[in-house]
């Protein structure tokens, strides 16, 4: 990946390559609800420009359209900017009905920063509208490398439905870790911290409302899984360096919005956790089963829905992991 790109303006919507941003400026919190037959996502208002849409906690389901993630979007005079677009059609179609309970203003940029199927499956729905969608490059890299895995999962869980998804990606994605984005009056900064949940996912980062749409390098609520793809100390490491932004609202991938201390205790914590803890067990010669028996109970993280699934496993592909680095 380059480390600039070049600068270019049309529409209100100019990129170039900058350093990281540093400290952020307090904004209080307030939340309420769009009503609509059926499964609805939550609004909740982060700022007085930016919101969370928070889908279910629980499993993906076809009444949920396998949005059990959270997604948001911002508001600017000149349209709304959507961050993530939903993981099929349907889906797509109820992001749209639900910032329209908000907002009259259009959707006109998708910012994917997200890998993962709902996080940008919806592209095409919004594409079609007119709406210009933006990625970097190694988002768009991870879309494309996983992107019939998903839509194999997809097709078991919502049947032919599968057959409308017509995956899209950024028509001209940014060649650059770090971006700025014009978009509607609004500064915002698109950054990749490191590998994380996927990798290739970014962040989106509002500056002057000290907002970071952190998709899935954060969870609040539910326990994080760590795929065999995934990284932990990369994780780790991308979390580290959002925390240093100094966010005062985090929006997560998965959860309600909350802040850093939030992020850091439900997240940040566990991931710290899982490479000091694992890593130590390794560097005493403990075997695998050993290493899962002795770090099988973590009270710090029970409250997290899904612990009970996930945390054992989360051990076992750590040890893995750690292991093959040695």
């Amino acid at each position: 990946m380059s480390a600039s790109m070049p600068t270019h303006c049309r529409d209100n919507h100019r990129r170039r390559a900058v350093p990281w941003p540093g400290v952020l400026v307090a904004v209080l919190l307030a939340g309420f609800n769009t009503a609509a037959p059926g499964f609805t996502l939550e609004v909740e208002r982060v700022t007085d420009r930016a919101y969370a849409l928070v889908g279910d906690i629980g499993p993906r389901s076809v009444e949920n359209h396998a949005l059990n993630n959270t997604l948001g979007f911002v508001v600017t005079d000149d349209g709304v900017i959507l961050v993530g677009s939903g993981a099929s059609p349907a889906g797509a179609a109820l992001i749209e009905r639900t910032v329209a309970g908000v907002t009259p203003q259009p959707i006109r940029w998708v910012v994917n920063i997200g890998a993962q199927d709902h996080h940008w499956l919806g592209n095409d729905y919004f594409a079609a509208k007119g709406a210009e969608i933006i990625a970097l490059e190694r988002t768009v890299a991870a879309q494309q490398t996983h992107v019939d895995a998903h839509l194999a999962r997809l097709r078991g869980l919502l049947g032919d439905v599968v057959e409308d998804i017509g995956p899209a990606y950024a028509p001209a994605p940014i060649d650059a870790d770090r971006a700025s984005l014009q978009l509607g009056g609004l500064d915002l900064e698109l950054m990749w911290p490191g590998n994380g949940h996927f990798p290739g996912d970014a962040v989106l980062w509002l500056p002057r409302q000290r907002v970071v749409f952190t998709g899935d390098f954060v969870f609040h609520d539910r326990m994080l899984g760590i795929h065999p793809f995934t990284s932990v100390v990369a994780w780790r490491d991308a979390f580290d360096a959002i925390a240093a932004l100094e966010p005062a609202h985090v929006v997560p991938g998965h959860g309600r919005p909350g802040d850093m201390a939030k992020a850091t205790a439900d997240t940040g914590d566990y991931l710290h956790s899982l490479a000091d803890r694992v890593g130590g067990a390794l560097e005493d010669w403990m075997e695998i089963g050993a290493t899962i028996e002795a770090l099988a109970e973590a009270p710090a993280f029970r409250h997290l829905r899904f612990y009970d699934d996930w945390h054992r496993r989360n051990l076992h592909r750590t040890y893995l992991q750690l292991e093959s680095a040695l």
